[in-house]
């Protein structure tokens, strides 16, 4: 490894380090069954991957799911339009001792605007709850690929386009049949996972991939 690598990747840890003292992760696709998988092994693996970066580093975590496949929608009384961007509803059709909130931060242009429905499901950073909405609704309209708000969180939205991207290079299906056919199967029931192709250094600490 050359010294100008080196460099970079210290940069990059030192970076990590000043940013992640607190850290919010979104996650989505996710139904209320899974819930407790989400915190006991998906949390437990981003805390492992700190710790494998310096085992002292303990940043703060803030775990929320985002859904959008339900069937709760909001109107306005007596009149024919959407409820307006940036409607945030967090009492009566909520749960009554959960985290949540709805937020329906897009303007609906066709039909009726079906919310984005937040679960907190922990919070060590401590958000009161109009901060952390407050929050939620701004980060709805930092989406580079659009002008105005987006009706999900726009790192979710950052996340789908990295796995569509991802899945260019791995296509699990395959590798399953051409692993089967040649029994190159590395243990009982697992795939190998191939090497991914090395990133250009101008773009590997970028979100090329938007």
């Amino acid at each position: 490894m050359s010294s100008y690598q080196q460099h970079s990747n210290l940069e990059h840890v030192h970076v990590l380090h000043r940013l992640l003292v607190e850290s919010i992760y979104f996650s989505d696709g996710v139904s209320e069954s899974q819930f407790n998988q989400v915190l006991n092994i998906e949390l437990d693996q981003i805390i492992e991957a700190s710790k494998f970066l310096d085992e002292k580093w303990s940043p703060k975590f803030t775990v929320i799911v985002a859904q959008k496949n339900h069937h709760t929608k909001f109107f306005q009384s007596g009149r024919p339009e959407n409820v307006p961007p940036g409607t945030v509803v967090d009492k009566g059709v909520c749960h009554p001792r959960n985290n949540d909130f709805y937020l329906c931060a897009h303007a609906g242009m066709i039909g009726t605007s079906r919310p984005t429905h937040y679960h907190v499901l922990h919070d060590e950073i401590g958000f009161s709850a109009d901060d952390l909405q407050e929050l939620v609704h701004s980060l709805s309209y930092v989406y580079q690929r659009s002008t105005t708000a987006v009706s999900v969180v726009t790192p979710i939205c950052y996340a789908h386009l990295a796995a569509a991207q991802m899945s260019q290079f791995i296509k699990f299906d395959e590798m399953s049949d051409t692993s089967s056919s040649h029994n190159a199967m590395t243990s009982a029931g697992s795939i190998p996972v191939p090497e991914l192709p090395v990133l250009h250094e101008r773009v590997c600490n970028s979100m090329f991939f938007c």
